[in-house]
């Protein structure tokens, strides 16, 4: 077990995981190159450990040494307490949930490991929003897909955006990137996955009529918010698709279409 041990500094040396969590740029560059990322509010950073992820350190208000309890008995890591105005000095914004905790990665996969086995895999290509890479991911594993893979352009499923908003999510659904792009796709081809492409053009066939829950193996690709798949991506699949729309809407929000097309692809056979 873990001594909780207070600070009173925000420019104590033993903070520095938790330094500047607002700005986007620095976090992007930093994380990665040191291996960590930040899991924020009880239910995600018990769900990372549940994932196997190993605690650096712990950063808690007072109130919240109680609800941690038992997380803190089997931590190895240091617990470090700070009142509320010094978190919010320290990350630069009013941390609600008062628990975070520097977690250190594991190596990421290549794309042919987190294949093995799979028959539903999502494909998304810049996708550069955290929240809505998380809001994939958690419906991801809510719809029973099996894996992500991800353009060497997308943004980082660790950082701390995404994890909050796929409520930990990004621990339970395997990921890798694809590089190069787009000629890495024929990873996916070669496992026998069929290639389908999601975009609102007209050219494009109605998702439902391809029956995509009867196929042995799917790969569904999202673009971007705005400006959607690639053309080059769009020539790489199989077939582009369309979730039919009504009353003049022309397209869906890329988290709310990746849930219809997964729900599509996992539905059970009648």
């Amino acid at each position: 077990m873990s001594e909780p041990r207070t600070i009173t500094d925000p420019a104590d040396p033993r903070l520095a995981d938790y330094t500047g969590l607002t700005d986007v740029e620095l976090r992007r560059r930093r994380e990665p190159a040191e291996g960590l990322f930040i899991a924020e509010g009880e239910k995600v950073i018990r769900r990372a450990i549940a994932a196997g992820y190993r605690m650096r350190s712990m950063l808690l208000t007072p109130k919240w040494l109680e609800v941690m309890g038992d997380v803190i008995a089997g931590a190895d890591a240091p617990v470090h307490v700070v009142e509320p105005a010094l978190a919010e000095a320290v990350t630069g914004y009013h941390v609600h949930r008062g628990a975070l905790a520097s977690m250190e990665r594991k190596p990421l996969p290549d794309a042919a490991e987190v294949l093995a086995g799979a028959r539903r895999v999502a494909v998304l290509e810049g996708l550069v929003d955290h929240t809505n890479l998380g809001a994939i991911f958690r419906s991801a594993a809510a719809l029973g897909m099996d894996a992500v893979l991800l353009s060497p352009d997308c943004a980082d499923p660790l950082y701390r955006r995404a994890v909050k908003v796929s409520m930990g999510a990004v621990f339970a659904v395997p990921y890798a990137r694809l590089d190069p792009w787009p000629a890495a796709l024929d990873t996916v081809r070669d496992a026998g996955f069929t290639l389908l492409a999601l975009t609102p053009a007209d050219t494009a066939v109605d998702l439902h009529t391809l029956t995509p829950h009867r196929l042995p193996k799917a790969a569904l690709m999202l673009g971007a918010e705005g400006d959607g798949l690639t053309p080059r991506a769009i020539a790489a699949a199989h077939h582009p698709v369309r979730i039919p729309m009504a009353h003049g809407i022309d397209s869906l929000n890329v988290g709310a279409a990746a849930a219809v097309a997964f729900y599509a692809v996992t539905a059970p056979t009648p």
